[in-house]
């Protein structure tokens, strides 16, 4: 049958029939009118839209006289892309804002349903449901009961508000009944930030016993808003968590805090902590960002699971980067957690001003650098340490010019001649240790350097090979600073044909040396890559500035042995070790990641020379895997290990177990800790925690976790 489009030939007939007095479109398989009626009557497939509200029907019939509209469904009511209703009959009025259905189901945002008798329509703003059944998952004759659902006397819907009003609501799961709440409210699914109640948690602790936490979410304005967590245990442990957010046009900043009410530490009962941070646009480009991170006592992070740092840092932070120039200043204050360390002792406040500008220098070309700065730290100890300079403060301000420039060659060759030149002035105070006092130190470096890449392509891969030659003179003068800086060295492929391996200021590599090395990379066709990097540092003596577990010390390095193999996206394993010519290792660290469609696999070794110079007084050798495996559509298992070889333990071991649908997600936990010190145990914790779909703009995940129903 041919389809009628009205706008609507009818009314031309009937002025009274423009339903609501407003303009709207009709269409139908066929359309009839009795004028004396005042009946307007559509058949077969019937489009009503009216007002940007949509209904689809199998009939409908319009009364003219009383402007209501008779429908027979099964009916959809589509109320722009958020909102669905699905009934098999309704009394509606002309402009579809008001009326009764029966058997309806409503549909927010794809994802959560209401499913009622009778549902009601007020104003365009108020739909009312009784005797209602609330949920986002999937029904269907293969999953007849939803895994979650909220029943209800009433359901109030204010499409203005976006938020759900539940009257004696039931929240049950897989038909069981867990929670009665006598009035409830929640954002529909549109919502993207409401104020309310969030799902509450469950953490089960060695040291805390077993707790639950209710957050409740405020939002203060369109930029900003607060969390507020109460958190009660079985062992009298009261906690009050807060997260502050706000967003400015010129940046943003979020806190986060804790106080706590327990009996834990014999000598307080209140404890908490602090963790801020932000950052912020200022006039000229400059960039302001600050971070505070405090706490009452040393084991109250890790008690607690806030964080898992043993050394906290707060720092504020003005700077501007360019092309060519670089403006710093920071302001850094240290607290150290562990055992056996004293904050009095410790340079917990240091301070660094910088800047830095690159050119091309007249007539000799390259690029070449200029850099200022002035640095200082304090420690809080008094002056009855000086004779130890354990109480030193340490202010410096240093310059430093370098230059770098490369020629290539008729036949690929690339030589490069290199400098930098150094001035150090350092005031000391509170230190009677006659070796180390205020002084200037110089220090000048030059390099000639020889380098081939080469590069080859043949059917199956790209090969790249760069065998490379620096020569670096220094003098053999040590300094006489104490070195406070650049006690953790590093000796690796970034900086093997670096003129100082030391990472601070206080001490500078001397002495001539030759830095050589090789690098290979093959880039298969087939979509895997490896790379190798091998190198060797050759001094013109022994000079002994490093510790034999950097690999630099002695006329000789160790060899420098660096290796990544990468399989596309889903493989890659990298290894780094330090080798003497016996194949004796000073180090040896190895890193492997393994992802694919249904699995995770990641696991660290560790193998590091005993140093007292580094804080390490044995070896360390240890071993750290984690992984996860979705064993089906819903369901993931994943674990943590980390293993001391040294010691012959286990010091942490994890396992985990997630469901997750269409609807919710649930997360299960068991770790424990094997480690302990004066501020806190070996503990087991075990948290339980629950995310469902529907409510507010929160999901999980999605479709790719959905139940199947066949048909």
């Amino acid at each position: 049958m041919i389809r009628i489009l009205a706008v609507l030939a009818a009314l031309i007939l009937a002025p009274s029939l423009v339903l609501a007095q407003q303009t709207a479109s009709l269409v139908a398989d066929s359309v009839s009118f009795d004028p004396e009626r005042q009946q307007l009557e559509a058949l077969g497939n019937v489009e009503v839209l009216q007002d940007g509200v949509r209904l689809r029907a199998s009939s409908i019939i319009y009364d003219g006289a009383a402007d209501t509209l008779t429908v027979n469904g099964p009916l959809y009511l589509i109320e722009g892309q958020d909102v669905t209703i699905i009934a098999s009959y309704a009394e509606l009025s002309g402009d579809l804002r008001e009326g009764i259905l029966s058997q309806a189901r409503v549909v927010f945002s794809e994802q959560l349903q209401l499913a009622s008798n009778e549902v009601r329509r007020t104003g365009g703003r108020y739909t009312q449901f009784y005797k209602t059944v609330a949920s986002s998952c999937q029904v269907c004759d293969e999953h007849p009961t939803p895994f979650w659902e909220i029943r209800a006397q009433q359901i109030t819907h204010d499409a203005e508000e976006r938020q759900l009003y539940f009257d004696n609501a039931s929240f049950r799961i897989l038909d069981v009944p867990v929670f009665y709440w006598p009035y409830l409210r929640l954002p529909d699914p549109t919502v993207e930030r409401a104020s309310g109640f969030l799902l509450p948690e469950f953490a089960s602790s060695g040291d805390l016993g077993f707790g639950i936490k209710t957050p409740y979410f405020y939002v203060i304005d369109d930029h900003s808003d607060l969390t507020l967590t109460p958190w009660l245990t079985t062992r009298g442990s009261r906690t009050l968590e807060a997260r502050y957010r706000r967003k400015l046009s010129y940046g943003a900043f979020e806190i986060n805090g804790a106080v706590t009410d327990d009996n834990l530490l014999p000598s307080e009962n209140l404890r908490g902590y602090v963790f801020a941070n932000g950052s912020f646009a200022l006039p000229r480009d400059f960039i302001l960002t600050f971070d505070v991170e405090a706490t009452s006592d040393d084991g109250y992070l890790l008690q607690y699971d806030y964080s898992g740092k043993d050394r906290l840092d707060s720092a504020i932070e003005v700077s501007r980067t360019k092309r060519d120039e670089f403006i710093g200043a920071e302001l850094i204050f240290y607290r150290s957690l562990r055992d056996g360390e004293d904050n009095r002792t410790l340079p917990t406040v240091v301070g660094d001003a910088i800047y830095e500008r690159r050119f091309v220098p007249d007539h000799i070309g390259g690029i070449a650098s200029l850099q200022f700065e002035a640095a200082g730290y304090y420690r809080r100890a008094n002056e009855d340490l000086t004779d130890s300079g354990l109480a030193r403060d340490v202010a410096r301000l240093s310059a430093v010019a370098d230059w770098r420039r490369d020629w290539v060659l008729g036949n690929g060759m690339i030589l490069a001649g290199a400098a930098e030149l150094r001035a150090d002035w350092y005031q000391v105070q509170q230190d009677d240790r006659p070796v180390f006092n205020d002084t200037t130190e110089v220090t000048s470096y030059g390099a000639v350097e020889w380098r081939w890449p080469m590069l080859r392509q043949t059917a199956g891969a790209t090969h790249f090979l760069e065998p490379m030659v620096q020569f670096v003179w220094a003098e053999e003068t040590e300094r006489d600073v104490d070195n406070e800086d650049s006690l953790l060295v590093e000796f690796d492929e970034a900086n093997l044909f670096s003129f100082s391996r030391f990472p601070g200021v206080d001490d500078q590599e001397a002495g001539r040396r030759t830095n050589i090395g090789v690098t290979y990379t093959r880039e298969d066709h087939d979509g895997w890559s490896m790379g190798l990097t091998v190198g060797r540092v050759f001094r013109d003596g022994e000079f002994d500035q490093f510790s034999a577990s950097t690999g630099l010390q002695g006329s000789s390095s160790d060899w420098l042995v660096a290796a990544q193999l990468k399989i596309g996206t889903h493989f890659d394993v990298i290894n780094r070790s330090l080798f003497e010519d016996d194949f004796t290792f000073a180090r040896n660290e190895m890193r492997l990641n393994w992802v694919q469609e249904d699995y995770r696999l990641g696991s660290t070794f560790v193998w590091l020379e005993a140093d007292p110079s580094e804080g390490r007084p044995i070896d360390t050798s240890e071993f750290a895997v984690d992984g996860a495996y979705r064993v089906s559509n819903h369901w993931t298992l994943s674990s943590n290990l980390r293993y001391d070889f040294v010691e012959d333990r286990t010091t942490r071991a994890g396992f985990g177990a997630r469901y997750e649908n269409e609807c919710a997600r649930v997360d299960l936990s068991l770790s424990r800790r094997f480690t302990s010190s004066t501020s806190v145990s070996a503990t087991t914790d075990l948290n339980l925690s629950v995310q469902l779909a529907g409510f507010g703009a929160n999901g999980t995940g999605g479709k790719s976790f959905a139940r199947r129903c066949d048909g």
